[in-house]
């Protein structure tokens, strides 16, 4: 099953000459994700060959400017490509005010379903799942309602011992049944257990978006274990005062959340735009958790 991130935008607060705000595009199983829209991300989405159409959810984190203000036109360009689909977007109470708002004043009429729902910024909940994939939101520690999403592909099924299904002649009308743990019954009556007839199912494979948060043990609780943690980065370490007072996380924080979560990889982004040079970030990041990368905009992030 595909699983896939791609970076749009690794900025904070103000977009500098080569980085723009926050954005990611998901592909889970063919399924296609957003999480945050930071402004020109609909620039980015062309600008990478995405085609926003395919997009039918949207996850946002907080309603920080850099983290909504590009929704607001991405969603009109859905609109003018007449679009028929309809979108869900997912986010904290007070988006779907300013969205409101804003489509009221423009005499906006969008020619598809938009669906607001509600996240708890308060609470890990899922709020999402389907046959595939399932999205649960956890709190995050900022100065206004903010939440991370944990993208978590759902359980696999088991693989069948095609030599002994076929040493007992099993039919494959069977097999299904069989992928997902049942027991096999003979015509002559005798049971076969499922752990003879199949090997383990490969661990499901995990997401965590961490975006403006303080640095805080319960997020570690919330991404334990996590293929791939993004987390935001916004200053180095000798700048923690200042990191702190805006409820923000240092890159050397980032590298300690990685390393007690257990997580395979960090990828860290959400610089402050005071940094041109980001590989002083990435070093500090790696002298706690080594296996870090950059959220290099463009880049695209395979989990498997």
């Amino acid at each position: 099953m595909s699983f896939e991130v791609t970076i749009l935008g690794n900025s904070s607060a103000s977009p500098t000459h080569s980085r723009h705000p926050s954005s990611q595009y998901v592909n889970i199983c063919d399924h296609h994700l957003l999480i945050d829209c930071g402004e020109g991300t609909q620039m980015q989405l062309a600008r990478y060959k995405i085609k926003k159409s395919k997009i039918s959810q949207i996850f946002i984190s907080h309603v920080h400017g850099d983290h909504i203000l590009g929704l607001p036109g991405l969603l009109l360009s859905m609109n003018l490509m007449k679009r028929e689909q309809p979108i869900h977007i997912f986010g904290p109470p007070e988006l779907f005010k300013i969205l409101d708002v804003f489509f009221k004043y423009s005499d906006t009429q969008f020619c598809f379903e938009t669906h607001y729902h509600i996240v708890d910024p308060n609470k890990r909940s899922v709020v999402f799942e389907n046959l595939f994939y399932k999205v649960i939101a956890f709190p995050l520690f900022h100065r206004v309602p903010t939440t991370g999403f944990l993208i978590e592909e759902r359980s696999k099924l088991k693989k069948l011992n095609m030599e002994v299904c076929e040493r007992l002649k099993i039919p494959f009308t069977f097999y299904n049944d069989i992928k997902m743990g049942k027991d096999y019954c003979t015509p002559e009556g005798k049971w076969i257990k499922n752990e003879e007839l199949t090997f383990p199912a490969a661990l499901p494979i995990s997401y965590a978006y961490c975006s403006d948060t303080l640095f805080d043990e319960r997020v570690i609780d919330a991404v334990r274990d996590a293929d791939i943690l993004y987390h935001e980065a916004t200053f180095m370490h000798d700048r923690l005062d200042r990191a702190v007072y805006t409820m923000h996380t240092t890159a050397k924080q980032a590298g300690i959340v990685a390393r007690q979560a257990g997580a395979k990889k960090l990828i860290v982004g959400h610089f402050s735009a005071r940094y041109d040079d980001l590989e002083p970030i990435l070093l500090e990041a790696r002298s706690e958790f080594p296996n870090t990368e950059i959220a290099q905009e463009g880049k695209t992030f395979i989990l498997e």
